[in-house]
């Protein structure tokens, strides 16, 4: 049944520890969850989902979670059939006999890149772009994450909580993911100048790393009123839960960042850092369409935070103005959450993009 597009392939090769297998399981739960599409999730790495997904055996070549058909990625890829649908998760390139399979399929199957998220204005006049493969009868179409209704959108579930869970009790929650080249020295003399009792959740990897190594021994520390809590990794819903209930999230990449926006808390984004600092102008391009109904104060605020938290600028003067206004930068984020909700999610999105290339 090629019309109606029943089996989706979606290939995943792991470049960041968990944004790009975040993206990917979120999207075939949401795809075999909600939409009803028979699911096969192509992972190089099952290491990376298994502290995501609990229930994942890394070491098993197919296994059923949650609706999905989980397979191992390897380097002697064989095909046993090929998908109506297939996405080409961020460019992660087809496994050769794949590619040469769905040329050979009677019915073309949709070909789908899915990029990264980005809010440059060059992303929505390439969304949707057609590409020939040079040598092989099938087209592949860019498919970019995005801001505006004229990209593809975020994910978003059907039954995503909206409740706001922050409690107004002391001491303030605070979230901590970040990558181990964030300026944690200075945000620390941030933290120790802050005037309110802070309880900041630690995650395993590169946060706790960082902070044990600027403070020594593993946790939990003490600085000024604030105590940094070692945490356990949490999977991909229970962190959900934790960014409705802290008063503040550091986050980073893609998954958590977007995350971070249906919880609609105060949130400070660490870009992925780039070459010649070429991540900065998707930072300001995401900067200035996220802040662009606040009022000045309220936008210098939130800006110069994202800088100097992405720049290594004056971290201390930032946070302490940033965290007095987070009331007002929660009341702002809740009407940037229904702007963003106004747009089709990211699934429904690309179940009618190919629907549509039939």
């Amino acid at each position: 049944m090629p019309a109606m597009q029943l089996h989706w392939d979606i290939f995943c090769r792991v470049i960041d520890n968990y944004g790009d297998i975040g993206v990917c399981w979120r999207l075939a739960r949401q795809l075999a969850g909600e939409h009803g599409r028979q699911v096969r999730l192509w992972v190089d790495d099952l290491h990376s989902l298994q502290p995501l997904c609990p229930a994942c055996s890394p070491e098993l070549p197919a296994q059923w979670l949650e609706s999905v058909d989980v397979r191992r990625w390897t380097d002697d890829f064989t095909v046993d059939r090929v998908g109506e649908v297939i996405i080409e998760a961020f460019a992660c390139e087809l496994p050769t006999p794949y590619l040469n399979a769905m040329a050979q399929a009677v019915h073309r199957p949709c070909w789908v890149n899915l990029e990264y998220l980005t809010a440059e204005s060059w992303a929505v006049g390439c969304h949707g772009l057609a590409s020939p493969h040079p040598t092989l009868p099938l087209v592949k179409h860019f498919f970019f994450p995005g801001f505006t209704p004229s990209t593809g959108g975020l994910l978003r579930e059907a039954d995503l909580p909206l409740l706001t869970t922050a409690t107004k009790e002391k001491p303030l929650e605070i979230s901590l993911f970040c990558y181990d080249t964030a300026p944690l020295a200075a945000w620390l003399s941030a933290l120790a100048a802050t005037p309110h009792a802070l309880c900041c959740h630690i995650p395993p990897g590169q946060p706790q790393a960082a902070v044990s190594a600027l403070l020594g021994g593993h946790g939990p520390w003490q600085v000024g009123q604030a105590r940094l809590q070692p945490t356990p990794f949490l999977t991909i819903d229970a962190y959900d839960a934790l960014l409705r209930r802290c008063a503040v999230n550091f986050v980073r990449g893609e998954d958590s960042f977007v995350r971070a926006q249906w919880a609609a808390r105060p949130f400070i984004w660490q870009i992925y850092r780039q070459d010649d600092d070429a991540h900065l102008a998707k930072l300001q391009a995401f900067l200035d369409h996220y802040t662009a109904a606040a009022e000045p104060p309220l936008r210098e605020v939130v800006q110069q935070l994202f800088m100097a938290w992405n720049t290594a600028g004056d971290l201390v003067d930032c946070w302490l103005a940033f965290i007095a206004q987070r009331e007002a930068v929660h009341q702002h984020n809740l009407a940037w959450r229904s702007e963003l909700m106004r747009m089709s999610d990211l699934s429904t999105a690309l179940v009618n993009f190919c629907a549509s290339k039939v």
